[in-house]
């Protein structure tokens, strides 16, 4: 099941909600209709939660089947909500939003370079991945510049054969350039994919869902 919809309006999925093969984290403010879409596509629950009120949860969360990341200003009523479901532990220095730092799957994550030994050590801890260092196009933003799932990754049209290169190497997997909404090259931010399903900003072409299925093993 595969579907183009926008999140309280916006394209950028990714930004406002993240999922593992079990769930999805939506903002509160989510259309039943939305999470209906989100849950039947994905194969998944959705979870209500947000990261100190905040609703752009995609950029504040990241994790897999083993766990979550969050951004060290959760609350904790919110992080003993997301606790319900699935072991969460918080990146407490200064580089912190998780979603935005962090490209994982359930055996490997590429995180921002500037992260620290001591959140490195909670990442490995929390995903029960193997950790590197790594940029993509360039950024350091790898969680917004970059998918993975169990199945593929596909990150920023300008990220270099060496960074192709020590993705393929750190998650084992089959990896591939492309974009979202119309060509937007942050692809971690329009689309939200699991093994089961994806989902991306109503904005996105054709030929980048052909991509996305390409990489990602759903064709």
């Amino acid at each position: 099941m595969k579907r183009k919809l926008n999140i309280s309006g916006s394209p950028v999925l990714g930004v406002f909600a993240t999922c593992t093969d079990e769930f999805v984290f939506v903002p509160y403010d989510a259309s039943a209709e939305t999470i209906g879409e989100l849950e039947e596509s994905l194969g998944v629950a959705a979870c209500h939660t947000a990261v100190s009120g905040s609703s752009i949860i995609g950029s504040l969360m990241r994790g897999n089947n083993n766990g979550m990341v969050v951004a060290g200003f959760v609350l904790e009523r919110e992080i003993r909500a997301i606790r319900k479901h699935i072991k969460a532990a918080r990146l407490t220095e200064e580089h912190n939003a998780a979603g935005n730092l962090i490209l994982a799957n359930d055996t490997a994550a590429l995180v921002h370079p500037d992260l620290s030994e001591k959140s490195i050590k909670i990442i490995q801890r929390t995903l029960g991945v193997e950790v590197q260092r790594g940029t993509l196009g360039g950024l350091k933003t790898v969680g917004m510049a970059g998918i993975a799932t169990n199945k593929g990754v596909l990150v920023h049209p300008k990220s270099s054969p060496a960074e192709i290169s020590v993705v393929e190497e750190l998650f084992k997997l089959p990896v591939n350039i492309g974009t979202v909404n119309f060509g937007s090259p942050l692809v971690g931010s329009g689309l939200l994919a699991n093994v089961k399903g994806y989902v991306v900003g109503e904005e996105t072409t054709s030929p980048e869902i052909s991509r996305i299925e390409d990489t990602l093993g759903f064709q």
